[in-house]
């Protein structure tokens, strides 16, 4: 499966610790990331990931271009909802293309078990 991880820069940690705790599931993926979120993945696991520009340069476009060839299955996006993103207009594209697309959105540690235990039990 094709997977997206994303996170603003204070859910980070939270994000890392995820996957961390899920490494193995995430270690049969093919993994795709904007940037920095990419990189303190790799850093923290021995995962392998494709990079992506940072979210606000273009980066979270980067993703939906994929979700719109149909070419993700998942994302994991841990967003923070309490600080303004200079790149809002580009996380609500990402978001409303996934929605177009059906494709599964987890943007909390909550909706990401739910998601991954799904993913997990309904391999395409």
């Amino acid at each position: 499966m094709n997977i997206a991880l994303i996170a603003h820069d204070k859910r980070k940690d939270t994000l890392v610790n995820f996957i961390k705790n899920n490494e193995q599931f995430f270690s049969e993926q093919t993994l795709f990331s904007t940037g920095t979120t990419g990189l303190r993945v790799m850093e923290n696991t021995n995962l392998q990931i494709t990079r992506f520009q940072s979210g606000p340069l273009g980066g979270d476009q980067e993703v939906g271009a994929l979700v719109a060839k149909g070419q993700m299955d998942a994302i994991f996006f841990f967003r923070d909802p309490l600080t303004s993103q200079p790149h809002e207009p580009d996380v609500n594209a990402l978001l409303r293309l996934c929605d177009v697309y059906h494709i599964p959105v987890a943007t909390n540690t909550e909706s990401a078990n739910a998601i991954l235990y799904y993913l997990k039990n309904h391999k395409k």
